[in-house]
């Protein structure tokens, strides 16, 4: 299996990207791994959100294959352990789906059509964060999700 995050949006902070690559680099023993960056739409005018969110939906939609699995970052979401976060990406790995994707969405959230392609909507907490920061967050969890696993020393 395949695990892939797509994201709205560039890393801007070096912090940021430093964190995201030590974890994608820790990951990768376990799982292939890829973060797909696609450009945001600027939105000129606030009343044009919902049309910018179904052209950005368009583009992340693209990105998925109809057999992937889909979990959606929503503030609406479930929110789970670290520990069931694990057993979760374990039922997928075992269900036979050969690509995991994870999508974060925009500062304006998702278009409704990738939340209603979601198989599961996931939920960090109740608290908003920064998409970026999302990302970071998202990698770690799935690294100590494959560290849980694998039962190795790691997840406290």
């Amino acid at each position: 299996m395949k695990i892939k995050i797509i994201a709205l949006g560039k890393i801007k902070e070096q912090f940021l990207k430093e964190g995201i690559t030590e974890f994608t680099k820790r990951l990768t023993p376990y799982v292939p791994f890829e973060i797909v960056e696609l450009s945001p739409i600027e939105i000129k005018d606030e009343n044009l959100t919902e049309k910018v969110l179904e052209e950005e939906g368009e583009k992340i939609l693209a990105n998925i294959k109809p057999d992937s699995y889909v979990i959606t970052l929503e503030i609406l979401g479930k929110q789970l352990s670290s520990e069931d976060f694990s057993v979760k990406i374990g039922e997928i790995i075992n269900s036979g789906v050969s690509e995991l994707v994870f999508i974060i969405g925009s500062s304006c959230g998702l278009a409704k059509t990738v939340s209603e392609r979601a198989n599961f909507k996931l939920s960090f907490s109740k608290m908003t964060f920064l998409h970026q920061f999302a990302r970071l967050i998202l990698v770690e969890q799935i690294y100590r999700a494959f560290k849980i696993m694998k039962g190795e020393t790691y997840h406290k």
